[in-house]
């Protein structure tokens, strides 16, 4: 069951904790993506409050091991589908979750949008173009999960939904910032000129447990290196800030964005706030590895990369009564377990 706040009045906040008043929905839940590091815990958290979920995923770069603990769960669902094709004509569902694609960044994955170019384009454009007529046809809730990098190497900061980027057409990273660029005009005028119920989210940079060793992103990379001793490798002189939340945050705020009343058409950045240098980041992980790397300085930093990320949430507090409840240093803990 899907748990909705009543009205906004009904979320009160301090500054440790909100509480949310409840109304309980049964709904039928489609998570395309849903074997990657974030739709398995996003299934994961659907499954845990009662819904009925059938994950969408043709694993080309998620892994049925990320959802071998729900497999056994009578309302949870696996089927290896690419959300490109045509969806089957049996296959109904109340809401739809939008977070098949590509994501990593990583040069030497084959896993990665650098290596799986069309299948990046693809899936968040005609994919997405599909996805929002199914969810016309069946008078279903719609999300799509963009992402930070429709800002490209912003020159506003910190970035709010208002802020319409900085972003190359022709770059190494545009096959993922732009074809997420347009799945969001997909979006947008699906609801506009169609009356389809969607919402975006732009997800900024996300850890946690199941996140893919080649991933590429900088936790991961600095993480592996420090727990056998080697040098952590920093691009450029380290002084480029990033923003990290942990992921049961980053699924609790993309449920809410699904659920909460008068989200129809809104965008939201889901992210933390809390901003750090790359070079205190790799110390900070030096640090909790009990780890005896060193930090190499040689690697230049990677074509188009944006020097500060940092979203402005003001808009999900707001709306979604959401911010981000784990420190830096609590999910650092948390994965650091898990990897080793």
């Amino acid at each position: 069951m899907i748990t909705l706040p009543i009205n906004n009045e009904s979320i009160i906040h301090s500054k440790h904790f909100f509480v949310h008043f409840y109304i309980m929905i049964l709904v039928k839940v489609i998570v395309t993506g849903g074997a990657g590091f974030v739709g398995s815990h996003l299934c994961g958290k659907l499954i845990e409050s009662g819904n009925q979920v059938i994950c969408l995923d043709n694993l080309l770069t998620g892994s049925r091991g990320n959802i071998k603990h729900l497999e056994e769960n009578p309302n949870f669902e696996f089927l290896e589908f690419d959300v490109c094709k045509r969806l089957p004509d049996t296959l109904e569902a109340d809401q739809v979750y939008h977070l098949a694609s590509p994501a990593s960044p990583n040069l030497h994955s084959k896993k990665s949008y650098h290596a799986l170019p069309f299948e990046t384009m693809i899936v968040n454009t005609q994919g997405t173009w599909g996805l929002a007529r199914f969810c016309l046809q069946r008078k279903a809730k719609f999300l799509f999960a963009s992402t930070s990098e429709v800002y490209g190497d912003p020159l506003e900061h910190p970035q709010t939904e208002e802020y319409k980027g900085n972003v190359s057409t022709t770059g190494p990273r545009s096959v993922y910032d732009e074809s997420k660029r347009f799945g969001e005009t997909i979006v947008a005028a699906f609801v506009r000129s169609k009356g389809l119920d969607g919402r975006i989210v732009r997800i900024f940079n996300t850890y946690g447990p199941r996140m893919a060793l080649d991933d590429g992103r900088v936790i991961i990379e600095f993480i592996k290196p420090a727990l056998v001793n080697k040098p952590l490798p920093v691009f450029g002189d380290g002084e480029g800030t990033r923003s990290f939340c942990y992921v049961d945050d980053l699924v609790e705020g993309i449920i809410r964005a699904m659920n909460t009343p008068n989200t129809k058409g809104e965008v939201f950045n889901l992210g933390n706030p809390s901003e750090i240098k790359i070079i205190n980041l790799a110390k900070k992980v030096i640090e909790m590895t009990n780890s005896n790397s060193t930090i190499d300085f040689s690697q230049p930093l990677p074509e188009d990369d944006p020097k500060r990320r940092c979203p402005d949430i003001s808009k999900a507090k707001d709306k979604l009564g959401w911010e981000p409840q784990v420190d830096l240093e609590a999910g650092l803990k948390l994965l650091i377990e898990s990897l080793k």
